[in-house]
This record gives structure tokens, C-alpha cells and sequence, in this order.
């Protein structure tokens, strides 16, 4: 009879604290591929799991869209562009949409071209043709890059292309450039053919356009009634960030298990790229992972107005929110 009440109790304390588990649905940028492992080591090491959260991720198809799909209330967590985050609070209709991590301290947006076409430095895109989707992230900071470096804007021709295509037709010569992230277009073109030594890359922050990148953005209702939800996520990906610069090895077959089609010699040095480049800068060092500069952030806000026309435009507080980070010993890279 003991025996069963313990088993009988047990169970209970099992259920109970099933229960307290929360559901939070996080909507990734992009497709599942090296730069996301950090996400997927959270998951697997149990990171989210130790904050009560139990994640799902699903994969998006731009830098931008995260942000609709977070106001909505359809994922409580997203991944998403800050730059666009600001010119959507430019709107008071919408909703306070928040980052609470930083998480490209440089951003990734790049033009990318080939050596054979004689583009080594901005002016060169005049005369030339430049292939962009529409809703690409890099390709939203293209009159800041124009303004910044003095392009004549009305010599370059744009090409709207699908993602999809995008390197194939770099590689084929049907555009003289390309927008884009640079470590994903850098291992596209690498996977259609072009030798890494052939491929030329614009950083755009190195060319004045003086940004953050990526950013985790949270619904509004979740970061007021749900705080610790907020806190918990920021916490546990810190930890899965942290990890991933440790052993980006071990962290890259996190991602494998959700993307089993890819390759992953391809992913782990689009992983590493973006490690190196983009998650680790000179201010992550020092101030540790997800903190923000405000007055830089104010800087950029500035930016974006010199090619965008504000309404109403937001400050630096009204884009981000340092509330949810843990203490700066919690996010040092160690």
C-alpha cells in the first residue's frame, strides 16, 4: 500500500510539474541552418527546459517577417531585424513590439559580388546590375548604403529577385551583385561552384552604415503578464550562445537533427562565419552577450531617418529593453 501511495505521488509530482512547463513558440528568420544552432543547443542541453519552457522553433523566410508574426500573437518569441523593428514602431497603430536581446551586435546585411566583376568597393555598383529581394533585410539598408558612400543611385539597376535564385544568379553572371546576409550568400555561392578566393564581400557596417543586426523580439502582452517567460528564453539562448562559441563542433549537430538534408561541413563554417563576424564583436567581449549600446541604438534610429521619412519616430527605449538580460557575469564569453 506504501508502495503505491509513493508511486500514486510521484506520478502527481510528475504531472504537476509538467504543468508549470510553458509552451512558447519561437519564429526563427530563416531556414534551419548554421547560425540558428544556438537555438536548437538551448533546446537539447535542456536550457529552456530548466526555465520552465518547453520551445518550439519554426522556420521563417526573411529577417523581417518575425516581426508580424510576433504582433500577432501567433509566437510569443522571434527572431528578427531591429532595423525593421524601428521603422514598424515608426507606426503608433502598431503594436509595442520589443528587443530584449541583441544578438548580431554587427549586423550581417552585405553585398556580395564575384572578383571578375570588378566591384571591390561601393562606386563600383554603378554602371552594374544588383539583384535583391524585396524583403530582405540587407536590401531594406540599401539608401543608407547609397547615401553613406555617395552611389548615384539612379546608375545601378535593380533586379527584384526571389531568395531562391539569388547566388544562382550571381554565379551565372545574370547580376553583376547580390544583397544579402553575408555568411549565407558567401556558402550559397561556394555550393554553386565559386571559389571562396573569387567571392567579394561589402560588410555594410565597414562602408557607414553603423547598425545592430538581428535582434530577439518579444510580444508585448507576453513581456507584461508573462516577465519570467521573457527572462527565462533570454537566459537559457545566452546559454546556448555561450556553448555554440565553445564548441561550434558539438553545437552544429544540434542543428543537423532538424535540417538532416544539409550538409554539415557547409553549415559549420556558415556557423563559424557568422561566430566570428557577427554573434562575437569587440563590445560582446567587453559587455558581454545581449546588452545594447543606447546611444548607438539612438545613432542608428538617426540613420534610418536619413532615407526614411518618420512619422512618429521611436527612441532607443522604445526599441529595446535591457529588463529580461540576466547579470553581466551570466553573459561574459568564457
Amino acid at each position: 500500500m506504501r508502495l503505491l501511495v509513493l508511486a500514486a505521488a510521484l506520478l502527481f509530482s510528475g504531472a504537476t510539474l509538467a504543468q508549470k512547463e510553458v509552451a512558447v513558440r519561437f519564429a526563427l528568420d530563416w531556414r534551419f541552418e548554421g547560425p540558428s544552432a544556438p537555438f536548437f543547443v538551448a533546446i537539447d542541453k535542456g536550457y529552456y527546459k530548466a526555465e520552465g519552457l518547453n520551445v518550439s522553433i519554426d522556420p521563417g523566410s526573411g529577417s523581417v517577417e518575425g516581426i508580424n508574426r510576433v504582433a500577432s500573437g501567433a509566437y510569443e518569441i522571434g527572431f528578427a531585424d531591429i532595423n525593421s523593428l524601428v521603422k514598424y514602431r515608426d507606426n503608433p497603430r502598431n503594436l509595442p513590439v520589443k528587443a530584449v536581446m541583441m544578438v548580431y551586435d554587427t549586423p550581417a546585411f552585405s553585398i556580395v559580388s564575384l572578383k571578375k566583376n570588378g566591384i571591390a568597393k561601393p562606386k563600383d555598383l554603378e554602371g552594374k546590375i544588383l539583384g535583391a529581394p524585396a524583403p530582405d533585410g540587407a536590401y531594406a539598408q540599401w539608401p543608407i548604403f547609397v547615401q553613406a558612400n555617395k552611389i548615384d543611385a539612379s546608375k545601378v539597376r535593380i533586379e527584384n529577385i526571389g531568395f531562391p535564385v539569388r547566388e544562382p544568379m550571381l554565379a551565372q553572371g545574370k547580376v553583376d551583385a547580390i544583397t544579402g546576409f553575408w555568411f549565407s550568400s558567401y556558402m550559397n555561392l561556394k555550393a554553386n561552384g565559386i571559389s571562396g578566393d573569387d567571392i567579394v564581400v561589402m560588410h555594410m557596417r565597414d562602408f557607414g552604415v553603423d547598425l545592430y543586426g538581428n535582434v530577439i523580439i518579444a510580444n508585448p502582452d507576453v513581456m507584461r503578464h508573462q516577465p519570467k517567460l521573457v527572462a527565462g528564453f533570454v537566459k537559457a539562448t545566452i546559454r546556448g550562445i555561450q556553448d555554440t562559441i565553445r564548441d561550434p563542433e558539438s553545437a552544429i549537430d544540434s542543428m543537423m537533427k532538424r535540417n538532416p538534408i544539409a550538409k554539415r561541413d557547409v553549415e559549420l563554417e556558415r556557423l563559424k562565419l557568422s561566430l566570428a563576424k557577427n554573434f562575437v564583436t569587440p563590445d560582446v567581449k567587453k559587455n558581454g552577450l545581449g546588452a545594447v549600446d543606447m546611444k548607438r541604438l539612438e545613432r542608428s534610429i538617426d540613420q534610418i531617418g536619413l532615407t526614411f521619412n518618420y512619422g512618429n519616430k521611436p527612441k532607443a527605449g522604445d526599441i529595446f529593453t535591457a529588463q529580461f538580460l540576466p547579470a553581466k557575469e551570466q553573459r561574459l564569453i568564457k
